[in-house]
């Protein structure tokens, strides 16, 4: 079968491979839709290290082509999604209720990490009976595959947050996570949300997925704005919470400086460089502040799968808008490098095999 493969750090292209083969609990995918991510070009440049013949990618969709002899929801032919993280659900990480760490640190992750990923003619699937959903009948593939990372990931960050029904929260950044946890916060019931973005396109998606208000930090500080828009007579400016969904040491700051007293900075960006990650000490309140940071990895699992297809299929959440390019498996490569440009106004590329 044809991959697409990590080299080497900076280096891609094409492979042969031969088919995996499933073992008792597992199935292999045919990808119908794909989409790439912004942590696939980090992974090419080296923020997990030297990888080599490695199939990249975690987000796909398709059609089940064999199961193992012990799976028992999923069958030759279903329609499924699979998840971005494929955790052993019998480690003592998923026992705990953390899942996404299940074999270490980040461990639930083994797409395009530990094993082969889903850019390929097949991919393996661990646990299948976990780690696949079935897809409902109106949802579409090109649909159903932001529900693998974006949608889980941006809802958790949603989530996390906690935030007080009618409270306040910035979203810093607004890439396809970002777009996703703004949405998860309307659907939360915020408020106030106050979307952190200066590309245009994706100010406009912004408020179409439910920002109040948008702060454009290129032309302005970022925390005086929010501190502004939220200022109220008797109450402390800032938010109940915000969400960084960048990765970058000087948002997560923002988050911190912005955030109330006793609030919470969910993070899910992924910090792709650097030794450390510095916290701001006296927006921290010099620790003591009683501000909370919570982090996630995207979570996973069939439960987890099949709500967000439901929102999807209820008419609650339509992702398509963030698809802003189309490409051929055969052209994976030219996606890709679009992909770690950023040029062109892109914030996902679909691929379809």
């Amino acid at each position: 079968m044809q991959a697409f493969v990590m080299n080497g750090i900076g280096e891609t292209g094409f492979a042969e491979k031969d088919r995996p083969e499933p073992g008792p609990n597992d199935a292999i995918l045919k990808p119908t839709k794909a989409l790439i991510c912004t942590s696939d070009v980090h992974t090419v440049h080296g923020a997990i290290g030297e990888r080599e013949n490695l199939t990249l990618g975690h987000e796909a969709v398709g059609v089940v082509d064999e199961v193992g002899s012990e799976v028992e929801e999923f069958a030759e032919g279903d329609r499924v999604v699979v998840g971005a993280i494929t955790p052993d659900w019998k480690s003592e990480a998923a026992q705990d209720g953390h899942p996404s760490q299940s074999g270490g640190a980040l461990g639930g992750w083994k797409f395009a990490n530990e094993k082969d990923g889903v850019f390929a003619e097949y991919a393996h699937v661990n646990d299948a009976d976990a780690n696949l959903a079935h897809i409902p009948e109106g949802v579409e593939d090109e649909e159903a595959v932001y529900v693998c990372d974006m949608l889980s990931t941006g809802f958790a960050a949603a989530e996390n947050a906690e935030i007080p029904m009618g409270g306040t929260v910035a979203v810093f950044a607004q890439g396809p996570v970002g777009l996703m946890a703004t949405r998860g916060a309307a659907l939360q019931g915020a408020g106030q949300i106050i979307a952190v973005e200066s590309v245009p396109e994706r100010q406009e998606l912004a408020r179409e997925y439910g920002a109040d208000e948008i702060v454009d930090f290129s032309e302005a500080d970022p925390v005086e704005e929010i501190l502004e828009l939220t200022a109220d007579e008797g109450e402390p400016a800032g938010v109940d919470a915000a969400i960084e969904a960048l990765g970058r040491e000087e948002t997560l700051a923002d988050c911190v400086a912005v955030t109330r007293p006793g609030g919470t900075i969910s993070n899910v960006g992924y910090y792709g460089e650097g030794e450390t990650v510095g916290i701001p000490r006296e927006a921290w309140g010099v620790g003591m502040a009683e501000k909370d940071i919570v982090t996630d990895l995207c979570p996973g699992g069939r439960v987890r799968l099949r709500r967000l297809l439901r929102l999807i299929d209820a008419g609650r959440v339509d992702p398509t808008p963030m698809t802003t390019h189309e490409f051929d498996f055969e052209n994976i490569d030219e996606a890709f490098e679009l992909m770690a440009s950023k040029e062109d106004g892109v914030i996902k590329p679909l691929v379809t095999f």
